[in-house]
């Protein structure tokens, strides 16, 4: 890396399709609902109702607003589908396992003497334990989610959050994720950034160009360690 663009003092780690990898919840979202294009909308929804929180200063958990994002996409669907079923989809994003090329990738960040951190949308009580169930939350110094702040990515407190608990300044954390609303809050939030380009995965053409653009984090590895 050149001297304009030195090695980021932590990198910081989205965690949903980032790093674990959501396409079985997909697939049953898709055919619970009849609907190849049902997964995409109920997180859109999601994503929607979040932002609704963050402009009205409200704050319910993502896995609340995700359960209320599945009986819209339902309703919208009109289709009649059980509570408990609705549940069930949901909460599988708490059985994702990791991506294949995740643990390697962070292996090499790790043994290269990088410091890593995640911040997640996802509540501490669910999305910590699950970290450690699928052996990811040891190779990071804090699993942070922005219940602490009560509002959600991508608004600006979020990354400033992260930067006061690692006492790193912003502009020495590079976020790390597959979504292309968090890279443009983090760049204009003030950090760094990777994009991951998972399949399906695309950046906010209005947005500033991320630094680095990878389809995996093994190949973010090669680039950000050569």
């Amino acid at each position: 890396m050149t001297s304009t663009k030195k090695r980021p003092a932590v990198l910081l780690f989205d965690v949903n399709e980032t790093l674990l990898d959501l396409s079985d919840m997909q697939k049953a979202v898709n055919e619970a609902l009849h609907n190849s294009l049902a997964f995409k909308f109920w997180f859109a929804q999601l994503l929607e109702y979040s932002l609704v929180e963050n402009s009205t200063n409200t704050y319910h958990y993502f896995s609340e607003v995700g359960q209320a994002a599945m009986q819209m996409t339902v309703e919208k669907m009109g289709l009649d589908l059980p509570k408990a079923k609705q549940k069930e989809l949901v909460e599988m994003v708490n059985k994702s396992e990791p991506h294949p090329d995740v643990v390697p990738g962070l292996e090499k960040l790790k043994e290269a003497g990088f410091r890593l951190a995640t911040l997640t949308n996802s509540p501490a009580k669910s999305s910590i334990p699950h970290l450690e169930a699928v052996g990811l939350k040891d190779f990071f110094e804090e699993t942070l989610s922005v219940d602490s702040v009560q509002k959600f990515k991508p608004h600006g407190s979020t990354y400033q959050f992260a930067s006061e608990k690692l006492n790193v300044a912003l502009p020495d954390i590079m976020m790390v994720a597959a979504h292309g609303w968090d890279i443009a809050g983090a760049l204009r939030g003030g950090t760094r950034a990777a994009f991951i380009s998972r399949p399906g995965q695309t950046l906010y053409p209005l947005a500033p160009e991320p630094e680095l653009s990878v389809p995996t984090i093994s190949a973010l590895a090669e680039q950000l360690i050569s």
